[in-house]
């Protein structure tokens, strides 16, 4: 077997730990150090393309859809995204980390067909509350894969994200009938209430990391309510 070799590095802002890009032939592997390990791997992705895949299917026929992606990742959210999307979409990737953005740029991009290369599509290098923030209701759907669940994972201001506080924010900046959708490692209730508590009509679906097997991993689907 060939052994891994390591591609770049890249430093969590506020001490959230250092990522690693590796490649093996044609696998890649995005990892945290300590305890947590690999968070990623190019092999297991088909949770992340669902994320995209159920939270963008109100919007096949939408004209003019914006969408925000928090979390670059491996690039297959945002592929799945773009696939989903008509011609005229607008969808804004936002991510911490530069160096994530530029391994989707070089290497690690020909692993979801390149996305970033799609006119359709922007880069926010920051947080992706930055973009919440705004008050302005004019999201058509935020796909959150930022963290391991709906905790902060390699940030802890990602905690305000699924927060009553966080959850409301969202809630404001999506369009009647938008969708937020949410990846998870698994199930949390808690989460459930809350999003409820804030108004929006909750699903909760399970989705396997590869088509027809692997581990199995949670998607919340909240749709804010059309009134």
């Amino acid at each position: 077997m060939k052994p891994w070799i390591e591609l770049g590095t890249a430093q969590i802002p506020n001490g959230g730990g250092v990522l690693t890009l590796r490649q093996r032939d044609q696998e890649f592997s995005i990892s945290l150090s300590g305890p947590r390990g690999e968070l990623m791997n190019s092999r297991r992705y088909n949770s992340e393309r669902e994320l995209s895949l159920l939270g963008c299917a109100h919007l096949k026929q939408h004209n003019n859809a914006r969408v925000v992606v928090g979390g670059m990742g491996m690039g297959y959210t945002l592929a799945a995204a773009l696939e989903v999307l008509p011609a005229d979409a607008e969808v804004i990737v936002a991510d911490l980390i530069p160096e994530v953005v530029e391994w989707n740029r070089g290497p690690l991009g020909a692993c979801a067909g390149r996305p970033l290369d799609d006119s359709r599509c922007s880069v926010h290098i920051g947080d992706v509350r930055e973009l919440l923030e705004k008050g302005d209701s004019d999201y058509d759907a935020v796909l959150l894969d930022v963290d391991n669940g709906p905790e902060g994972l390699t940030k802890s201001d990602n905690n305000w994200l699924y927060s009553l506080d966080g959850t409301s924010c969202i809630y404001e900046s999506l369009t009647p009938g938008g969708m937020l959708a949410v990846w998870s490692a698994g199930p949390d209730s808690f989460y459930v209430h809350r999003l409820r508590k804030t108004g929006f009509d909750v699903e909760v679906k399970t989705v396997r990391e590869r088509p027809g097997k692997g581990a199995r991993h949670t998607i919340f689907l909240a749709k804010k309510t059309s009134v």
